[in-house]
C-alpha cells in the first residue's frame, strides 16, 4: 500500500447525482431509483480509482448532501423536531438539509456554513439535552459492503469527533464536554463493526486541528482519542488532517496510538517544519498530502520528489492528495474546447489519480519513472500566460487615495436618505430571480446557434419587464432586473473579462445538488467593455422605482475561480478590482444610484489561524473591495452581500469595507449575528436575511413579522433593510413570489404598528 486519496467527487462524471436527487425531490423517481443511481456512481468512482492504481480507496466519502450531516445521522445527532415528522430515513435527512413543509407542518433546515476555507458548505449539527449519541445508522457499513463485494480495498471514511464538536451548535445549555463519553462509545462501535468486516483502515477526518488549538481544546482532543483508541480492534486508524498544519497539537497526535497520520503538505507547509524539528514516529505510516486537492494545475514532479526525499521519517510513506478531490472537477479529458496550451497544464480528479501513481513510481524507483519525470519537466518549461503591461502600469500607479471613499459613511448616509426617500425598513431582493426552464433554454439556443443575439436579448428584455412588474405588484421598494442574462455570478463576469478561460464540464459541488463551474485565471485581468450596464439601464427605463445595479465583487470572483499559482492572490484580486471599478463608474454615469457589489465569499479564504488573518488575507482583500467603489459620488449607495460563514469573526473587517449597506445570510442562524453586530458597534446599514432561499419552504407572513420585530429590538430601525438571505436563482417562481409577498406584507404591518400611537415595538 503506497497510494491513496482523501476523498473523491461525489456528484458523478456528468452530475448524475444532482439530476437524480432533484428528480426525487420533484417525485419524478422513487427512493429505490435514487439509491440505484447513487450505487452506480459509487461503483464507477471506486473503479476509476482502482484502474488508476490507487491502492487504498476511500469509502464513505459519498454523500447525498454533506458528509458532516452523514456522520451526525450515523450517530443519532438528529434534533427531535425532525424525528417528529415521521419520515423515512432519507427524507428525514433531507429535511435537516433543506427544511420541510407539508401544509401547515413546517420545519426550518439546519444552518449551513462554509466548509473551512473552501466554496463547499456543510450542514451544522445541533446538540441539545435531547440528543443521545449512539451508533444507529448503516450508510457507512452498507457502502463498505458494496465496495468489498466489488473487490475494492476499502478505507472507511468518517468525520472525526473533535471536528464534529467544533463545527456543531450547542443549545439548552449543553457543551461539547457533555457528549465525550457517548462519542467515545459510538466511535469504538464503528471500529468494532469495521473490524468484523475485515476493513483494514478507518480514516477519521479531523480538519479542525488546522485551527488554532487552545489548551482546553487539546484536552478535549486527548480525552476523545485516548478513549477511542483504547479499543481499536483490528482496523487500523488513520488520523487525517487537511487545509493547513497541526502545529498546536502535533506532539499530542504523534504520541497517540494512531496507525497512520495524514498531513497536508500543500496548504500545510509548516507541517514539514514539524517533521524536521520533531521527527515522525517510525512505527506509524505517514500519509503525505502532496497533490493539491483544491486547485487544478499539474503537479511539478521534480519539486514534489525533492520534497518527499527530505521528509524526516523512517517509517512507511503513502502518497495522497492534500484534501478530498471533491473540490476539483471530475476529468479534464472532457474539455474539448480549451486551447491545448492551457489544457495540458490541467489536472482534475481523474488526472490527479494518475499524478499520485506516477509520483509514487518515481519516488520508489526513479529509473522506472524517468520517462514520466522528463515529460513533466518539459511541461513546466512551456507555460505562456498572457501579459498586459497596461494592467501592471495601472496597479503601479495606485496610491492610498485610490482606496479611500469620501466623505465619511455617516455623511453619505444623510445624503442618501434624502436622495432616495425610502420608507423605514426598505424591502429589496439580493439580485437574481428564478432561472426558469425557458431562461436556460434561451441561453442554450444562443450557444447552439439556433437563435440570433437579437432574439436572445429580446427574450431577456421581456423577462426583465415581466419581473419588474411582478416586483412592483408585490410592493418591493428597491427593484432588480433579475439577472436572466447570467449563467453564474462568477462565470458570467469572467466571460466578460480578459484573462479567464472556461471549462465545458468543470463542475464542482458547492452544497447538496448545487454545482458551480469555476473560471480559470490564465492571464492578466482587465475589462474590455461594459458588462452589466445595458441590462441595468434597460430596467431603469422601465420602472419608476429605484433599480439596484448588480455585480460580483473582486474577492468572490477570485475565490470562486481556480487561481494561478505563479501570481500572488493580492495581484490577481487587484486586477479584478480595477476592472470592476470601471464597471461601477459606468453604472453611475448611467444614473444607477444603488449598486450592489456582492462578496458572498469574502470570508471563504480567510486563513484558519487567526495570526495569519490580516497579513495573509484581509490586508489585501478589504482594500480590493474599497478600490472598486472608492470613486463614486456620495449620493451613490453601495451595497454588498455575504453568505454562510462565521461573519462574527471578521465584523470589523466587514465594516471596514466601507459599503453603505450590507446584507447577510441570517435566516438559518436565529439572528445570532445581530448580537455580534451590536457588540462591535457596527456602523453599516444591514439587511439580515429573513427568508432562507436554500430551502423550498415558504415562510409565513407571521414568521417574517416575528423576525423583523427581533431585528428592530436589537438594531436602530433606520439602519435595517428587509430582504431574503441570498439570490432566488435556484428557487421556483411560486416559492419566490409567495415568500416575497409575505416579506413585504409583514414589513408593511410592522411599519404600521410602529406608526401607531404608544407603539411598544
Amino acid at each position: 500500500m503506497t497510494t491513496t486519496i482523501i476523498g473523491f467527487p461525489r456528484i458523478g462524471h456528468h452530475r448524475e447525482l444532482k439530476f437524480a436527487t432533484e428528480h426525487y425531490w420533484k417525485n419524478k423517481i422513487n427512493q429505490e431509483e435514487l439509491q440505484q443511481t447513487a450505487y452506480q456512481i459509487r461503483k464507477n468512482h471506486w473503479q476509476a480509482q482502482q484502474d488508476a492504481g490507487i491502492d487504498l480507496i476511500p469509502v464513505g466519502d459519498f454523500s447525498f448532501f454533506d458528509g458532516v450531516l452523514d456522520t451526525a445521522n450515523l450517530l443519532n445527532i438528529v434534533p427531535a423536531r425532525y424525528k417528529a415528522l415521521n419520515l423515512s430515513e432519507l427524507d428525514e435527512y433531507f429535511a435537516q438539509a433543506r427544511g420541510y413543509q407539508n401544509g401547515s407542518e413546517t420545519v426550518k433546515a439546519l444552518p449551513m456554513k462554509k466548509w473551512f476555507n473552501t466554496n463547499y458548505h456543510y450542514i451544522v449539527p445541533e446538540f441539545s439535552k435531547d440528543i443521545n449519541v449512539k451508533l444507529v445508522g448503516n450508510k457507512l457499513f452498507n457502502e463498505i459492503n458494496e465496495a468489498l463485494a466489488l473487490g475494492i480495498n476499502a478505507k472507511a471514511v468518517i468525520t472525526g469527533p473533535y471536528t464534529l464538536l467544533k463545527l456543531s451548535r450547542f443549545i439548552d445549555g449543553t457543551k461539547p464536554r457533555d457528549f465525550v463519553d457517548q462519542l467515545i462509545t459510538a466511535y469504538q462501535q464503528v471500529l468494532a463493526r469495521l473490524s468484523e468486516k475485515n476493513v483494514k483502515w478507518l480514516q477519521i477526518d479531523e480538519p479542525a486541528l488546522s485551527f488554532d488549538v487552545t489548551a482546553a481544546e487539546k484536552s478535549l482532543f486527548d480525552d476523545l482519542y485516548d478513549g477511542i483508541l483504547a479499543e481499536k480492534h483490528t482496523t487500523k486508524v488513520l488520523l487525517q488532517n487537511y487545509f493547513g498544519d497541526i502545529r498546536d497539537i502535533y506532539n499530542d497526535v504523534v504520541s497517540k496510538d494512531f496507525d497512520g497520520i495524514g498531513l497536508d503538505f500543500v496548504e500545510g507547509k509548516y507541517n514539514n517544519h514539524l517533521l524536521q524539528d520533531n521527527g515522525f514516529p517510525a512505527d506509524k505510516v505517514l500519509f503525505a498530502g502532496v497533490v493539491n486537492g483544491k486547485n487544478i494545475w499539474r503537479n511539478h514532479y521534480e519539486n514534489t520528489i525533492n520534497f518527499l526525499n527530505q521528509l524526516n521519517t523512517k517509517g512507511d510513506v503513502v502518497l495522497s492528495s492534500s484534501t478530498s478531490l471533491l473540490h476539483v472537477p471530475y476529468t479534464a479529458e472532457d474539455e474539448t474546447k480549451l486551447p491545448s496550451d492551457v489544457k495540458q497544464h490541467l489536472a482534475f480528479a481523474i488526472q490527479k489519480l494518475a499524478e499520485i501513481k506516477e509520483l509514487d513510481t518515481i519516488y520508489r524507483d526513479e529509473a522506472a519513472g524517468q520517462d514520466a519525470l522528463v515529460k513533466n519537466n518539459d511541461l513546466f518549461k512551456n507555460i505562456k500566460h498572457p501579459s498586459n503591461p497596461a494592467v501592471h502600469q495601472r496597479i503601479d500607479n495606485l496610491t492610498d487615495s485610490d482606496y479611500t471613499r469620501l466623505p465619511k459613511r455617516s455623511d453619505r448616509e444623510k445624503i442618501q436618505k434624502k436622495e432616495f426617500n425610502l420608507p423605514l425598513l426598505p424591502t429589496t431582493t439580493i439580485g437574481s430571480f428564478p432561472q426558469t426552464k425557458d431562461v436556460r433554454q434561451n441561453r442554450s439556443k444562443l450557444r447552439k446557434g439556433e437563435i440570433t443575439r437579437e432574439q436572445y436579448d429580446k427574450f431577456n428584455e421581456d423577462k426583465i419587464v415581466r419581473i419588474l412588474r411582478k416586483q412592483e405588484e408585490i410592493g418591493l421598494d428597491v427593484l432588480v432586473h433579475g439577472e436572466y442574462e447570467r449563467n453564474d455570478m462568477v462565470e458570467y463576469f469572467g466571460e466578460k473579462l480578459d484573462g479567464f478561460v472556461f471549462t465545458q464540464n468543470g463542475w464542482v459541488q458547492s452544497y447538496g445538488t448545487r454545482g458551480v463551474k469555476p473560471p480559470i485565471i490564465w492571464g492578466d485581468i482587465s475589462r474590455t467593455a461594459p458588462i452589466t450596464v445595458t441590462a441595468s439601464v434597460f430596467a431603469k427605463n422601465h420602472t419608476d422605482k429605484l433599480i439596484k445595479g448588480m455585480l460580483t465583487g473582486p474577492v468572490t470572483i477570485f475565490n470562486w475561480s481556480f487561481p494561478r499559482e505563479d501570481v500572488s492572490a493580492k495581484e490577481s484580486v487587484t486586477q479584478i478590482a480595477l476592472a470592476l471599478q470601471d464597471e461601477v463608474l459606468d453604472l453611475e454615469k448611467h444614473d444607477i444610484k444603488i449598486i450592489q457589489i456582492d462578496e458572498p465569499a469574502l470570508r471563504e479564504n480567510l486563513p484558519l489561524r487567526k495570526s495569519n488573518w490580516d497579513s495573509e488575507y484581509l490586508d489585501w482583500a478589504v482594500p480590493a473591495f474599497r478600490l472598486v467603489h472608492s470613486k463614486v459620488q456620495p449620493s451613490t449607495q453601495i451595497h454588498t452581500h455575504m453568505c454562510y460563514s462565521e461573519f462574527g469573526d471578521i465584523i470589523k473587517a466587514i465594516d471596514a469595507l466601507d459599503a453603505d449597506v450590507i446584507s447577510f445570510e441570517a435566516s438559518r442562524a436565529d439572528f445570532t449575528l445581530i448580537d455580534q453586530l451590536v457588540a462591535a458597534n457596527f456602523q453599516t446599514e444591514v439587511g439580515p436575511g429573513v427568508y432562507d432561499i436554500h430551502s423550498p419552504r415558504i415562510p409565513s407572513e407571521q414568521e417574517v413579522e416575528d423576525l423583523i420585530k427581533q431585528l428592530i429590538h436589537k438594531l436602530p430601525i433606520d439602519k435595517i433593510w428587509i430582504n431574503p438571505d441570498c439570490g432566488l436563482k435556484t428557487r421556483t417562481e411560486k416559492e419566490s413570489f409567495e415568500s416575497l409577498q409575505n416579506i413585504v406584507d409583514a414589513t408593511k404591518k410592522v411599519r404600521s404598528e410602529i406608526n401607531e400611537p404608544n407603539s411598544v415595538i
